[in-house]
């Protein structure tokens, strides 16, 4: 007999990566086309197998590393769990920038957490910013360091907007537009498996330069904090003028995050204004994030590349 908790789904970064680590803005969206669930099982697949002996280190480490200013977790319940069967069941692709580790998180605070922060209530800034740090504590197990933006997307199941590291707030984005509309937001399967850890490295490594650490105040921060609030009050010529320019300052600082096939890809996109890409996440494979203003015509010219749909324009 197996037993199954609530849904948590998968989130997209629109705008921020890399620069909410430098105070930029953010836009993060639940994406429910890929989600995952607690579920415990007498008779565990391999996959199941394997998840539940994740899950067992996972425990392990809340275990060994209390934040109890933060949050008390009932670690016995969830030892006793693990023991009789606890697997998450997941259909969000690991190593894509969909937030995989972020869906877990939220599912074992909602289960084990002790005087949780509900949904229900009325989330101010601070309590927020509470889950947010608790997130990262719990996550910061997968990826070595966390922002706890993406197991915060999933848990609410809300858009959620970074002003900076200590201000974010849920957000209302426009509503999406169905009939007769070319615009569009849409994945790109790399066919990797990115690593976030590796790519985050890298990232801090190049911070050690000034030239890049202006570049990313002075280009990349001001484009993503312009994109952020074109998409929020549905700017959209605005917003595709800021989105060639951000494709192009990721593509002229940012290669080795990309993976190396869709180098010449990304530079057509510039070049013909069909589309715009972006990274998803941290790079280095996984999926990466499009904008166009005439989605068929993007089909065209990506072909033989299957496009996936988030968001109409």
């Amino acid at each position: 007999m197996s037993t199954k908790g609530p849904l948590f789904y998968s989130k997209i970064l629109l705008f921020g990566e890399y620069g909410i680590i430098k105070n930029s803005k953010g836009l993060s969206i639940p994406y429910n086309f890929f989600n995952g669930a607690l579920k415990s099982s007498k008779n565990l697949s391999s996959i199941a197998k394997k998840s539940n002996q994740s899950l067992l280190k996972f425990a392990l480490h809340l275990k060994q590393n209390p934040n109890q200013e933060l949050v008390i977790f009932n670690t016995e319940r969830l030892f006793l769990d693990i023991e009789n069967g606890l697997y998450f069941d997941s259909s969000i692709p690991q190593g894509y920038g969909v937030g995989s580790s972020g869906a877990l998180v939220a599912a074992i605070y909602d289960k084990y957490a002790e005087n949780k922060i509900t949904i229900l209530e009325n989330l101010t800034r601070e309590k927020l910013l509470k889950l947010k740090s608790i997130f990262g504590h719990m996550e910061s197990f997968f990826h070595g360091n966390s922002s706890g933006l993406d197991p915060l997307n999933s848990y609410l199941s809300l858009p959620i907007l970074i002003h900076s590291k200590d201000n974010v707030e849920t957000a209302g984005i426009p509503s999406q537009k169905q009939h007769n509309t070319k615009g569009a937001v849409f994945l790109i399967d790399s066919g990797i498996v990115g690593e976030t850890a590796p790519m985050v490295n890298l990232f801090m490594e190049k911070m050690k330069h000034d030239g890049f650490r202006n570049m990313l105040k002075e280009q990349f921060v001001k484009h993503t904090d312009a994109c952020v609030e074109d998409f929020l009050h549905g700017n959209v010529s605005s917003l595709f003028t800021n989105i060639k320019q951000l494709s192009r300052t990721v593509l002229d600082n940012f290669k080795p995050m990309i993976p190396q096939q869709f180098h010449q890809v990304w530079k057509k996109g510039i070049e013909t204004n069909d589309y715009y890409l972006k990274l998803c996440g941290s790079g280095g494979g996984g999926y990466i994030l499009g904008f166009t203003e005439n989605f068929e015509k993007a089909q065209k010219s990506l072909a033989p590349h299957n496009l996936e749909l988030v968001y109409h324009f």
